[in-house]
C-alpha cells in the first residue's frame, strides 16, 4: 500500500474520534449528571460547547495548515485532543468537564481540515474520489454509530463511570495515532513565489470571523437559553459576516485572506457549501429526534437505540466507498440521486413508525432506514469531492474548513427546529411520541428537499471547466 493511504488511514481515525464526540456524549449525559451532580445547564454546554468551539476553529485551522505546516497542525491537534480526552474522563466537577470539553472541541477542529487538505494534496484524479469516499464513510459511520459505541461502553463499565470512558477511549488511540501519523504524513511541500504572501494568517479576519460564527451558532447550540432575546445575536452576526467577506475582499487584492471570495465565484464550490449546509440540518437531526423517540416514548436502553440506527451507519458506510469511485463520471448527479434516497428513507421511517409500536418500531424502520444511510453515504463525500475539485491546492485546508463549518451550523440549525418542532408536540401516550417523531422527519425531509433543489440546479447550470484549468 502506497504511503499516502496509510498516511490517510491515521487520519481518518483521528478524524473519527473528533466527529465521534459529537454524537456519543448524547446517551452518556444520565449518567454524566449523575455523576457529577451536573446542572442542566451544565450538561447543555457539555454538548454546545464541544460544537461549539469545533466551529470557530475549523477555518482558522485550515488557513494555518495551508500558510504553515499542515503535518505539525494535525500532530498539535492530535495531541490536544487526546489530552483534552483524558481530562473530560477524568473529570471531578461540571467546571472541570465543560473546560475540558471546549478544549476537546477546539482541537477537533484543529483536526479536521487537515484531514480535508491532505486528500486534496495528495491524491490525483479519480483517487481523490476514492479518498473522500473514505472520509465520507467516516463522518456517516461517526455521526450514526455514536449513540451505539456509547451505550455500549456504559453498559460494559457500569452507570457509575460508564460516562467517564466515553471520552478516555480516545486516550489510546490518540498516543498510537500519533507516532505513526509524524512518520507517515508528508512534508510541507515548497511555497510558490509571487506577489502574495501566503504566510499571512488574517488576524482581523480571523476576529471578524469567529465572532460571526459565534453570534450565529450560540441561539442554537445553547437551548437552555429561553430568553427570546437571544435571536437578536442573528442580525448581529449576519453584520459581522458581512463585514468578513468585504475585508477578505480588500485583503485578497495583496495578501492571502483567510476565506478567498474567489472560492463563491466557482458554482461547484458555492452550491455544494450550500447544499452541505441544507443536508447537514436534516441529516444530523434525524438521529436527534430517533433516539429520543426511541429512549423517552418507547422506553428502549441506550443500547437498543443505538442498534436501531445502526442500519443506517452500514448503508451509509458501503455506499460511501461506491460513490467515492462513482463520482468521477457522475458528479453532481450522484448527489441528487443520494438526496432522493434519503428522503425515501426518511418517509419509510416514518410510515413504518406509524404502522408499529414497542419493540417492533426499531425491526420495522431497519430497511428504510438502511436505504437512507445509503442515500447519505452517495451525499457526503461525492459532495465534497465536487465542491472541492475546482479549489486551488494551496487553499485546499481553508476552503475544506469552511465547508465543514458549513456542516457543523447547519448540524445547530437543524438539531434547533427540528428538537423544537418534535419536543412541542412529544409526551404523553406512545401515539403522541409517535406523532411527534413523524414531525420532526417531515421538517429534517425539507431540509433535504431543498438541498436536491440546489443540486439540480447546479446541475442544469453546470459547464465542465477547461481541461487546462482543472487540478491534478
Amino acid at each position: 500500500m502506497p504511503q499516502r493511504w496509510r498516511a490517510l488511514v491515521v487520519c481518518l481515525i483521528a478524524g473519527f474520534m473528533t466527529l465521534l464526540d459529537v454524537s456519543i456524549v448524547n446517551v452518556a449525559l444520565p449518567t454524566v449528571r449523575t455523576g457529577l451532580h451536573m446542572t442542566q445547564s451544565g450538561l447543555q454546554w457539555v454538548l454546545s460547547g464541544y460544537a461549539l468551539a469545533f466551529g470557530l476553529a475549523l477555518v482558522p485551522a485550515g488557513r494555518l495548515g495551508d500558510a504553515r505546516d499542515r503535518r505539525a497542525v494535525f500532530l498539535t491537534g492530535l495531541a490536544l485532543f487526546t489530552a483534552a480526552s483524558a481530562l473530560c474522563g477524568a473529570a471531578q466537577n461540571e467546571a472541570w468537564l465543560i473546560t475540558a470539553r471546549l478544549v476537546q472541541g477546539l482541537a477537533g477542529g484543529i483536526i479536521v481540515p487537515q484531514v480535508s487538505g491532505f486528500i486534496q494534496t495528495s491524491f490525483p484524479g479519480p483517487e481523490r474520489g476514492r479518498a473522500f469516499g473514505m472520509l465520507g464513510a467516516v463522518i456517516g459511520i461517526s455521526t450514526a454509530v455514536g449513540p451505539l459505541l456509547g451505550g455500549l461502553l456504559i453498559e460494559l463499565a457500569g452507570p457509575q463511570h460508564g460516562w467517564r470512558w466515553v471520552f478516555l477511549v480516545n486516550v489510546p488511540i490518540g498516543v498510537a495515532a500519533l507516532p505513526v501519523a509524524r512518520r507517515l504524513l508528508p512534508d510541507p511541500p515548497p511555497r510558490p513565489a509571487g506577489r502574495v504572501r501566503h504566510s499571512d494568517l488574517d488576524p482581523v479576519g480571523i476576529l471578524l470571523l469567529g465572532v460571526g460564527t459565534t453570534a450565529l451558532l450560540l441561539p442554537f447550540v445553547q437551548e437552555q437559553w429561553h430568553d427570546r432575546a437571544r435571536w437578536l445575536l442573528l442580525p448581529f452576526a449576519v453584520l459581522l459576516l458581512t463585514a468578513f467577506a468585504a475585508w477578505e475582499s480588500r485583503y485578497g487584492r495583496h495578501r492571502e485572506p483567510l476565506v478567498s471570495m474567489d472560492l463563491f465565484a466557482r458554482r461547484s464550490y458555492a452550491a455544494g457549501t450550500l447544499l452541505s449546509l441544507l443536508y447537514f440540518a436534516g441529516f444530523t437531526s434525524v438521529f436527534f429526534v430517533f433516539t429520543l423517540y426511541l429512549q423517552a416514548g418507547l422506553h428502549y436502553t441506550a443500547l437498543a437505540a443505538g442498534l436501531a440506527i445502526t442500519p443506517f451507519a452500514v448503508g451509509s458506510a458501503v455506499a460511501a466507498a461506491v460513490g467515492g469511485r462513482l463520482v468521477a463520471r457522475r458528479g453532481r448527479r450522484l448527489v441528487a440521486l443520494g438526496l432522493a434516497s434519503v428522503l425515501v428513507g426518511l418517509g419509510g421511517a416514518a410510515l413504518a413508525a406509524h404502522l408499529t409500536s414497542g419493540d417492533s418500531t426499531g425491526w420495522a424502520t431497519a430497511a428504510p432506514l438502511l436505504l437512507a444511510g445509503a442515500g447519505s453515504g452517495l451525499v457526503i463525500a461525492p459532495n465534497q469531492t465536487v465542491t472541492l475539485q475546482e479549489v486551488p491546492v494551496v487553499r485546499a485546508g481553508s476552503a475544506g474548513g469552511v465547508l465543514q463549518t458549513a456542516q457543523r451550523i447547519g448540524s445547530a440549525v437543524g438539531i434547533a427546529v427540528v428538537g423544537s418542532v418534535f419536543l412541542g408536540h412529544a409526551g404523553g401516550a406512545p401515539d403522541a411520541w409517535t406523532g411527534a417523531f413523524q414531525l420532526g422527519i417531515a421538517v429534517s425531509a425539507a431540509f433535504v428537499l431543498v438541498a436536491l433543489a440546489v443540486a439540480a440546479a447546479d446541475i442544469r447550470g453546470h459547464r465542465p471547466p477547461p481541461p487546462e484549468k482543472a487540478l491534478h
